[in-house]
């Protein structure tokens, strides 16, 4: 065996699965761009959401090529002189293991897809409509299953450290008067321990940039708002969600996230007006129509999830209220369901899944909506000034 290939338990090693999962996304970027699936202008673009549709077709090409039973990931060879090794349950590095058997259980239903269906899939995942006719509903639910698992891959740092050089690469395949441009994706801030004695107990962030001599722009009056709105939501969270505290100490981008999400959640749900504002810290109140245009689009997600977060609630009193009229068991409401797939990521939520789910996957599919905003807000620059101070606060809860 060779000695970085695996470890000493006998299971592939998470840096050769990793340098073999970077390889595999490559090729998939490239022959989705070959597709017309995916252009160079969106990978070349810092967009959240390329972080999910990327790692998304990977394990979609992924299950395409498998031909094991049961399924397993051929890897791609380092070269012609090295053997082809497949990863599968028996040898997959713990820390993956979760999303291999989520990945593995979407094996069957997209290879019993049409060729058509399975062409519909894949559109899915890169947020296309489909174009065959009749659509098959099962597409919708593989696909928010993938792109869960994907979401889970892009928050791993080592992920994130290689992806431009993923994107990069599938911009320059096939050459091009275009292979020239330049893949603008940044990884987000890493966060470290804080050296600072930051407390949590009285659910203090850090204040909000010293006041300017001269008035700022609406734009940047706007998303402080709704940063410091989310931010001090996330207390609320962590002083709620143990696991979440527990997580800081050993999984701080993952707790971080989590955290963002559910905070996103929580905004939608409590705090939103009836004309898709915000009411933000201190009393003040965002409008939609104060809001910049380029900010409107995440002011209109954060209201949609709010609606659709109460319109689950009531679809599941009513579900609740009918099953107990009837004398059956009522399964966990599936808002709590999603709050689970955003606390502890869907992989762990699957595997003690109890209750129904649509088709269409419509708790998966929220849980990724929201993960969705919660990507492209992190990844605006004014969160990006303040990730890092307002982390190093929250992680004096696990002190």
């Amino acid at each position: 065996m060779t000695s970085d290939v695996f470890d000493a338990d006998g299971r592939l090693s998470e840096a050769y699965v990793q340098e073999m999962f970077h390889s595999y996304l490559k090729s998939s970027l490239a022959q989705a761009k070959a597709e017309h699936l995916v252009d160079v202008q969106m990978l070349s673009s810092a967009e959240g959401d390329l972080m999910i549709t990327g790692p998304a077709l990977c394990l979609y090409f992924a299950a395409l090529r498998c031909t094991t039973n049961p399924p397993s990931v051929p890897l791609p060879r380092r070269d012609k002189h090295t053997p082809q090794n497949d990863l599968s349950e028996d040898n997959c590095p713990s820390a993956f293991l979760p999303f291999l058997q989520l990945w593995a259980q979407c094996v069957p239903d997209i290879q019993r897809l049409a060729p058509e269906h399975q062409h519909d899939l894949a559109r899915i995942v890169c947020n296309l409509e489909p174009i065959a006719s009749p659509i098959n509903p099962t597409i919708f639910r593989v696909a928010h299953d993938l792109r869960a698992v994907a979401i889970e891959i892009s928050l791993r740092r080592t992920f994130q450290d290689r992806y431009a050089q993923d994107l990069q690469a599938a911009i320059e395949t096939g050459g091009g008067p275009r292979a020239s441009v330049r893949a603008s994706f940044v990884p987000p801030p890493e966060y470290s321990p804080s050296a600072t004695n930051a407390t949590f107990g009285d659910k203090e962030l850090p204040p909000p940039p010293p006041a300017r001599p001269q008035p700022p722009p609406i734009e940047v009056n706007a998303i402080e708002l709704i940063r410091e709105t989310l931010y001090a939501a996330l207390a609320d969270v962590l002083e709620t969600t143990p696991r979440m505290r527990q997580l800081l100490r050993t999984d701080p981008t993952r707790s971080y996230f989590g955290a963002v999400a559910l905070a996103i959640l929580s905004v939608a749900s409590t705090a939103m007006t009836p004309d898709g504002g915000v009411r933000g810290v201190m009393g003040t109140n965002l409008h939609l129509e104060d809001c910049p245009s380029a900010l409107r689009p995440l002011m209109l997600e954060l209201a949609g999830i709010g609606h659709a977060a109460t319109e689950m609630e009531e679809q599941d009193t009513e579900e609740a209220m009918r099953r107990a009229a009837a004398g059956e068991d009522i399964p966990p409401p599936r808002l709590e369901r999603v709050k689970t797939m955003l606390e502890h990521g869907v992989a762990y939520e699957r595997q003690g899944a109890v209750g129904r789910e649509s088709p269409e996957g419509r708790a998966v599919a929220f849980a990724n909506r929201i993960n969705a905003l919660a990507i492209r807000m992190t990844e605006l620059p004014a969160f990006r000034q303040r990730q890092n101070e307002v982390f190093n606060v929250l992680k004096g809860v696990a002190s």
